[in-house]
């Protein structure tokens, strides 16, 4: 087995664990690997490992390791989690399958003005800021509302979720905060706009993503426990 092969074997054990404890069930969770800052060797180890879902955060690094990879690799997607620059929106919309850190207004619209041009939707998922820590992201509920609202106008773009990150603390408390945050705003959203799909709760890293899933997370996004710690 390895070195990767018995990090992920871990890592099931215990998403496997927290679904027992909330009643969840596994095949409701996906499992990103957050491949940022990572070679792209790894990346083919993961992926020869199961992994499918990769998430990178800077448009340039994704495009010169992924760009070359995806073809080979039948079923690889690709999200992009990380603050988008407008400069590198169009890149964006043609590399990635879905643009996860939609945090403001003004990207939206440069996301649908070049979605227009790609052979299928984009999908996007609206960041909540819900932790004192993380910056990114929708302030509230209400801009929420105006967001989605403008994504549904544009024909290129997908709602398919939503996205968070918890405060890096060691207080679950506020932690579980944070994620019930996401949760009452998906609720919130699925009641305005309840032809979309909110399904995706994107919510749930190393350090806190078991309780993530008590919380009702839907897809993790793990980098470190799968990958170690970053290159550079």
């Amino acid at each position: 087995m390895t070195a990767f092969a018995e990090k992920l074997k871990v890592i099931e054990e215990r998403i496997a664990q927290a679904c027992i404890r909330s009643g969840r069930n596994r095949v409701d969770i996906a499992l990103m690997g957050v491949s940022k800052f990572h070679a792209l060797n790894q990346i083919e180890e993961a992926w020869d490992g199961g992994i499918r879902l990769f998430g990178e955060s800077r448009v340039q690094e994704a495009e010169e390791k992924i760009v070359g990879f995806k073809p080979a690799h039948s079923g690889t997607e690709l999200h992009m989690i990380g603050s988008l620059q407008r400069n590198k929106v169009k890149t964006a919309v043609s590399l990635f399958d879905c643009i996860q850190s939609v945090d403001r207004e003004s990207i939206i619209g440069e996301l649908g003005k070049y979605a227009v041009e790609r052979k299928t939707p984009l999908k996007v998922l609206l960041e909540l800021h819900t932790g004192e820590e993380s910056k990114a992201g929708f302030p509230d509920e209400e801009s929420l509302l105006r967001a989605a609202e403008q994504a549904l106008a544009f024909p290129g773009l997908v709602l398919a979720g939503l996205m968070t990150m918890a405060p890096y603390t060691s207080d679950t408390a506020l932690i579980r905060r944070s994620f019930r945050t996401l949760v009452q705003a998906q609720k919130k959203l699925s009641q305005e706009f309840p032809g979309s799909d909110w399904s995706c709760l994107s919510m749930g890293m190393t350090n806190d993503f078991e309780i993530a899933i008590e919380e009702g997370a839907t897809l993790l996004r793990i980098g470190t426990a799968l990958f170690g710690e970053r290159q550079r």
